[in-house]
């Protein structure tokens, strides 16, 4: 049966996702997809989306803001946009979306099989089931309005939808995948997001088997009046589910200290620092970027790399390019361009069978789980210090502006 990996805090926010940041996320989503399929195969990545963690991970390295349930909205918008020119190349197609993108989908569904050859009808019928599942069955007070279908050529896949719970300005986001699926009734989550609130009805738990059946006769044999008077005359309470693992995403924007695991962050530094001059001479060509770009990749490196244990703190991950909201620092455009040039030149030259710069990322991944046990660095407050210092000569950008149009008033008042 289907298990669930854990849930998530989200708080709500609203807004858009500025442009310069959309595009460069779209960029980044489609090279780093690429680099797991290359190493790993398009099923692991489906299995990646499916992990909350790793998907909150995901969408802060990308600069999206850490902890918001914007991050889901973000993610799937920049795969369908950077994955929609290599959809014949990587077989992984993104359907769905926000709003009315989401009742699209049955209509991508049938126009991909057409296509392609796999069983639309099928995948239509899971896509409107999992809605309904996370809409009806699972009564948790939140409202639909995202549903992200990924499918693969061979009929695999993966959803993404998100509630909202508007009053508590709170976010849900559930995982399906299409591998551990045996029944959209009964267990069929791999994880479900989101703050336990007061009781929850889950009908899809393994649990509510007898309920299901028990619901069935008695629609059968009472009718839906004889159903009202009969519960108008029982009392009781269910029993509480047992506790699954969860993330907590806090409200707070700044990125604490508690936010992060301080001892991996000293070993991407340390790696970087160490692996840098060894191995990128040939690929970090902008003065005044490369060191840092480095830092940049070993996260990246990581997101492609990581075992699940090792996303519990998405907060580090905005450490690799900032947030569009100015936490921990503002979007440094020079270092996030670099990221996605020395990427893009390494898979490129995978594709052509020169495995070399996406297996030197690999090593530097490699290098910080080793370095982390021992090494040491600045505390985090030093390090986002570090990096507004320096933001404006980053090419710092955020919502709010150019880091550099906040320094020089003049240049602000323009």
């Amino acid at each position: 049966m289907a298990k669930r990996t854990g849930s998530a805090d989200l708080p709500l926010h609203g807004g858009r996702v500025p442009a310069w940041l959309a595009t460069r996320m779209s960029s980044l989503g489609a090279v780093v997809t690429q680099a797991i399929v290359h190493h790993y195969g398009r099923d692991e990545f489906l299995r990646r989306l499916s992990h909350p963690f790793w998907f909150q991970s995901f969408g802060a390295v990308m600069g999206m803001d850490w902890h918001s349930s914007g991050i889901t909205t973000s993610v799937i918008g920049a795969l369908k946009r950077g994955l929609g020119p290599l959809q014949h190349e990587l077989g992984i197609h993104v359907c769905g979306g926000r709003g009315q993108h989401s009742r699209k989908t049955p209509d991508e569904l049938r126009a991909l099989g057409d296509r392609i050859g796999f069983d639309a009808v099928a995948l239509t019928r899971a896509s409107r089931l999992v809605a309904k599942v996370d809409s009806a069955a699972v009564q948790d007070g939140f409202d639909l309005y995202l549903h992200g279908f990924f499918v693969t050529d061979d009929g695999r896949w993966t959803v993404v939808q998100q509630g909202m719970k508007g009053d508590s300005k709170q976010a849900r986001r559930y995982h399906w995948h299409s591998e551990t699926v045996k029944s959209f009734v009964d267990a069929p989550h791999s994880a479900i997001d989101g703050r336990p609130q007061g009781e929850v009805f889950n009908l899809t738990d393994q649990r509510a088997a007898p309920s299901r059946s028990a619901q069935l006769d008695l629609l059968t044999s009472l009718g839906a009046d004889g159903i009202v008077d009969e519960f108008t005359a029982l009392t009781g309470s269910q029993a509480a589910q047992p506790p699954l693992p969860h993330l907590i995403m806090p409200a707070h924007h700044d990125v604490r200290s508690s936010d992060v695991f301080t001892r991996r962050l000293h070993g991407t530094l340390a790696a970087a620092a160490e692996r840098g001059p060894l191995d990128f001479p040939d690929l970090l060509l902008t003065p005044g970027v490369g060191a840092r770009t480095v830092r940049s990749l070993a996260m990246v490196a990581e997101v492609v790399h990581g075992a699940p244990y090792r996303f519990r703190d998405p907060a580090r991950f905005s450490l690799a390019h900032g947030g569009k909201d100015r936490h921990p620092y503002p979007v440094p455009i020079k270092v996030y361009d670099e990221t996605i040039r020395v990427l893009k030149s390494a898979v490129q030259n995978a594709r052509l069978g020169r495995d070399e710069e996406l297996d030197t990322l690999k090593r530097l991944d490699d290098q910080a789980r080793q370095l982390e046990r021992m090494a040491s660095g600045p505390s985090l407050k030093e390090f986002v210090g570090g990096e507004l210092e320096v933001s404006a000569s980053l090419g710092g950008r955020s919502v709010f502006g150019w880091e550099a149009d906040r320094r020089d008033p003049l240049a602000a008042a323009k």
